[in-house]
């Protein structure tokens, strides 16, 4: 049986188990060296990935012939573990460098074969197994009475090992724990927590914005989410929206804190506020892209909202430092230009948009083909040309009597 990998990566083989890889694809590293075999060659070291986001670098110290996508099986502790090979050559050692991995001071593991037939039905009956095993373990914890969540449940290649990913608020002492699954499931048993956020990303899931969750998709680091990334930005405050699937704040608010960072340092401080002869107005809202501020005149609610654009705030910024009040917060009237955020430019908002072009296409069809005749009756033909036709009029137009009967 050939199983090597295709295109997509996928180790081929038969049976309904299907793929037994079910590697995930979220980690995947373009390789941008590939097309230069030279570079493969520099490193005895290998990039194998598991079950979600689950990474190692191992040694091919036996010099196997390796490709990326095949399947292997990989030295763990105890037994072997099956993974996928992902990356090779010089690529690997700038991903160790990246990842803070020196070979030095790492442990290393080997490579011990290619995967084969027997290795790849034992995995895919361990995998099997994952989805009922963390259904019982979690009805463990429950009648342990901890306050711990399992979230999801890692089979090593050979069955002999599983590690289970749980999520706690606080310290849980799971020492009895430990022994209740030993005794159930007969296998060695690895505890390790996790985040809620890392806990998305194991299970997956699709997010407000209709995409794929970023850390199921491609994150891989999980940096820590403020409310001051809101406020800069200028989104609501509202919790239900700020949160995401894990109930923390979500990632993706610290995607563009840099860009608006940058693009604030030329606005004035939001604390500045501007005098005029009628009143004090006071920051609002500040719409980054375009270079406007809205001003108010209270501080707690919107009232008599004013919006400027940049250069006229530092403006009025400058007459105030010089003890001058200007007539108006805005510029006169005259040399306003409206700004409108939507042209109504095709008419699509016309119920009659379509007439003046089935006038013009009727006329064309006129001056090509002449004026349209309506068929003649009967009674116009029997006439005689030099016979006007007969008006009936109005009173005529009554019952026949029953003498013309």
């Amino acid at each position: 049986m050939d199983i090597s990998s295709n295109s997509g990566g996928c180790c081929k083989t038969s049976g309904s188990g299907g793929c037994g890889c079910r590697t995930n694809k979220k980690l995947a590293v373009y390789d941008w060296l590939s097309d230069l075999p030279e570079t493969m060659h520099e490193t005895d070291f290998v990039e194998v990935q598991f079950k979600n986001t689950r990474k190692g670098y191992f040694l091919n110290s036996t010099k196997i012939d390796l490709n990326k996508g095949d399947m292997v099986a990989v030295e763990s502790s105890p037994g072997h573990d099956i993974g996928e090979v992902t990356l090779m050559g010089r690529l690997v050692l700038m991903q160790m460098n990246k990842n803070n991995i020196k070979p030095d001071q790492y442990e290393v593991k080997r490579v011990y074969r290619k995967a084969k037939e027997g290795d790849i039905e034992k995995f895919n009956e361990s995998k099997a197994r994952e989805q009922e095993t963390m259904i019982k373990a979690r009805q463990i914890a429950d009648n342990l009475k901890l306050n711990m969540k399992i979230g999801d449940v890692e089979f090593q290649g050979d069955g002999n090992k599983a590690i289970f990913y749980y999520i706690a608020d606080e310290r849980v002492d799971f020492r009895q724990l430990i022994k209740v699954f030993a005794e159930t499931f007969r296998i060695r048993i690895e505890m390790k927590q996790i985040g809620a956020r890392q806990e998305a990303g194991r299970i997956g899931g699709i997010g407000s914005c209709g995409r794929e969750l970023c850390c199921s998709g491609w994150m891989t680091n999980f940096n820590s989410v403020s409310t001051n990334a809101a406020r800069l930005q200028d989104i609501s405050m509202n919790p239900q929206k700020l949160a995401g699937q894990c109930g923390k704040l979500k990632c993706c608010m610290n995607f563009e804190v840099d860009t608006y960072t940058d693009a604030l340092k030329d606005f004035p401080t939001k604390e500045i506020p501007l005098e005029t002869k009628e009143s004090t107005y006071y920051h609002f809202k500040t719409d980054v892209f375009k270079g406007l501020i809205s001003y108010s005149t209270s501080k707690e609610f919107a009232a008599n909202v004013t919006t400027i654009d940049l250069t006229r705030v530092k403006e009025v910024i400058a007459l105030n430092k010089q003890g001058i009040r200007p007539d108006d917060l805005d510029v006169k009237a005259d040399d306003k230009k409206p700004i409108s955020d939507y042209g109504n430019v095709v008419g699509q908002d016309s119920l009659t948009r379509f007439d003046s072009s089935k006038k013009q296409n009727k006329d064309r069809s006129i001056r090509k083909n002449g004026p349209i005749k309506s068929p003649q009756k009967n009674s116009d033909i029997e006439r005689p040309h030099n016979q006007a036709p007969k008006l009936i009029k109005k009173n005529d137009l009554s019952a026949p009597s029953n003498s013309e009967n």
